[in-house]
């Protein structure tokens, strides 16, 4: 099976100084694959040159075999779709109409979205479970019902890679949950490549397919959750956050300082 998203020596560097080196990367359709590290280790660097926010990358980003670095904005917007650390505010508009922003690289210049695409905007938002939220004003919204109301834009949007830097970072307990269980079942059912960067260990663990672990802007090893075992998942999250303990948690694990 061709990957869905490949990054082959992908560097990216701000101004003269390279921070992220010669990264190689697959992730397939229907996989949910973390980003782990320390502060400074390179993720959210890595995940913006993916998006190309970032002037000065080098190597191959791929989707589906072809190159991202060489289109044009509106033409990588079909192709991926980007979740931030925290949702932007805007004032004055509904719900329904944050969603529908999803369609805006498949319209023309002062084209707005037909009724096809205001039927299809309603049906994720009924898939989400938000559909009661539809009329609301998006600034009147919690923080996770935000991130909640952005997912589905990127749906919406329907490109086959997401990326997402830190979309739990401004959430409370319940809402982490809320909104990693949210976006894994997408990503699972909707058979995409989902790349996010986490800073808790603990919920990469219970929500993510693969770890993909970052130092100093390499990768230095990588976790498939299915059938690891308690010594390689201490020994490999060791190698990044020093002395770590492992315990079982049910079907999950969980980790702490030992």
């Amino acid at each position: 099976m061709k990957p869905l998203l490949k990054l082959k020596n992908f560097s990216v560097s701000h101004g003269k100084k390279e921070t992220v080196h010669g990264v190689d990367l697959e992730l397939a359709e229907g996989e949910f694959c973390a980003l782990l590290g320390l502060n400074g280790s390179g993720k959210t660097t890595l995940l913006r040159g993916v998006c190309g926010l970032l002037p000065h990358i080098s190597g191959e980003c791929r989707i589906l075999e072809e190159d991202c670095l060489r289109l044009h904005e509106y033409q990588r917007a079909k192709k991926m779709s980007f979740i931030p650390q925290v949702s932007s505010e805007i004032d004055g508009i509904t719900v329904l109409e944050v969603v529908l922003m999803g369609c805006n690289p498949y319209l023309h210049l002062f084209e707005s979205p037909g009724a096809g695409q205001r039927a299809q905007a309603v049906q994720i938002l009924e898939k989400l479970g938000l559909i009661q939220w539809k009329d609301k004003e998006f600034s009147i919204l919690s923080q996770g019902q935000k991130q909640l109301v952005i997912l589905a834009r990127t749906l919406m949007q329907d490109t086959p890679v997401l990326l997402m830097d830190e979309p739990d970072s401004a959430l409370d307990f319940c809402n982490r949950h809320m909104v990693l269980g949210k976006i894994r079942d997408t990503v699972h059912e909707e058979k995409k490549a989902g790349l996010i960067t986490l800073h808790d260990p603990n919920f990469a663990m219970n929500y993510c397919d693969r770890l993909v672990l970052l130092r100093d802007g390499r990768i230095c090893g990588e976790i498939h959750m299915q059938g690891a075992t308690e010594e390689e998942i201490r020994g490999k999250l060791s190698g990044i956050y020093g002395d770590v303990e492992i315990v079982p948690q049910g079907s999950a694990w969980l980790m702490g300082k030992a």
